[in-house]
């Protein structure tokens, strides 16, 4: 992947709409979507039995499982996600009228066991369009698969209106490396993002709806860019979930049409002829026990055991709230978020008495006020080793 890819950053929660609506983040194109009728069409392509489960397994000469060389992950957490109906939300945002929610601290109930971190990582699940988009040489095909991978961020939340997660502390920080997808998890990417909302947070089930639109320019030049409108869902339309984009050269002549539903699959071409860019995978058996989580967010707070040690005892996945509930311990965990959250604000009022500021370990400050890595994280974690780091106490 080239080192000017960018990877979106998604907003915590801000902002409540009204009774039935809470607004998640937003671009910031404040283009409204047009009235006119979607010309995606309805295409669904049953995916055969034999190719959602590929793999070969093999048993290691150690015992370990493996699947095509690599450590076979876990297919579900350790314990189902607690009941949430006894909750009321209305009594939360009464007695919060008028604060900034994002100070507010939440039951834990109400999370999902994985970091806002880890999900910035779980955008990356289908990193594979990034790997055709730089082995392809016309730059519209690649921006076809460039504006793909933007759309495949926002399959995953389709099961997952129902909780949040959890919010990192200052300091914390969250490694992934996959070398099934060849990638390693530090870097900082940046995208635009669509408005995202989810509908009946206080009654009925609630769904989430993204809408709005994506603009994706190369950077290196103008003489290609890309439009991708999600479409807000309309009374009078069954379909929802769609979105439509076009592929344009510099004299914003149309070269390629994109098409389809963000959490199901997305075509290039024409709906009479179309083409398959990416296709969602399979989601887990039982995953509606499970927060909603994918195959990849299973794994993305999983430990192993080859690599525990290596990580900084910053990493996310030593979270004991996060951990806590993910095991089913769900008033051990809220006792834990309370404590993480006022080690945080004693931290907060030190540096302010004291006139300081945090100093990011990890990352630097650029030219446009973007926060980069500055090419420490990997090397650290090799020689001399995070056991070495002095770090605040997190948890």
């Amino acid at each position: 992947m080239s080192n000017e890819s960018r990877l979106s950053i998604t907003d915590s929660l801000t902002e409540f709409y009204d009774a039935q609506e809470v607004l998640l983040s937003s671009s910031s194109s404040e283009n409204e979507v047009s009235d006119d009728d979607s010309y995606v069409s309805d295409i669904s392509d049953n995916i055969s039995e034999d190719n959602l489960s590929n793999d070969i397994e093999r048993q290691s000469l150690d015992g370990a499982s493996v699947v095509d060389g690599f450590a076979k992950h876990r297919t579900c957490l350790p314990a189902p996600c607690p009941n949430t109906s006894n909750i009321s939300l209305w009594n939360i945002l009464r007695n919060n009228i008028g604060k900034d929610l994002s100070k507010v601290s939440m039951p834990v109930q109400l999370n999902e066991p994985l970091n806002t971190l880890q999900r910035l990582c779980e955008e990356l699940e289908y990193s594979e369009l990034l790997d055709k988009a730089s082995q392809a040489q016309d730059p519209f095909e690649r921006m076809v698969y460039i504006a793909t991978f933007a759309v495949s961020a926002y399959a995953p939340s389709f099961y997952r209106a129902g909780s949040k997660p959890f919010n990192p502390v200052l300091g914390e920080t969250y490694e992934c490396i996959s070398e099934e997808r060849g990638f390693r998890f530090g870097d900082h990417y940046e995208w635009n993002k669509v408005t995202s909302c989810i509908h009946n947070i206080l009654s009925g089930q609630r769904w989430i709806e993204h809408y709005g639109e994506i603009i994706i320019k190369n950077t290196k030049n103008g003489n290609c860019h890309c439009k991708v409108t999600f479409i807000k869902a309309k009374y009078w339309n069954p379909n929802v979930h769609e979105i439509e984009g076009t592929v344009m050269d510099r004299d914003g002549k149309v070269v390629h049409r994109l098409f389809g539903k963000w959490h199901e699959s997305i075509f290039c071409g024409s709906p009479s002829s179309p083409m398959t860019i990416w296709r969602a995978n399979p989601m887990p058996k039982d995953s509606e026990l499970y927060y909603g989580f994918t195959k990849n967010a299973l794994q993305l707070n999983e430990f192993d055991p080859k690599t525990k040690s290596l990580l900084p005892c910053t990493d996310s996945r030593f979270r004991p709230d996060q951990r806590l509930l993910e095991e089913g311990n769900v008033e051990a965990a809220e006792a834990q978020k309370q404590r993480i959250e006022q080690l945080q604000r004693e931290r907060r009022r030190v540096l302010e008495e004291n006139s300081l500021e945090h100093q990011p370990r990890f990352f630097r400050k650029s030219s446009d006020d973007s926060w980069v890595t500055n090419g420490t994280y990997w090397q650290q974690r090799k020689d001399p080793g995070f056991s070495k780091m002095d770090c605040a106490v997190l948890w």
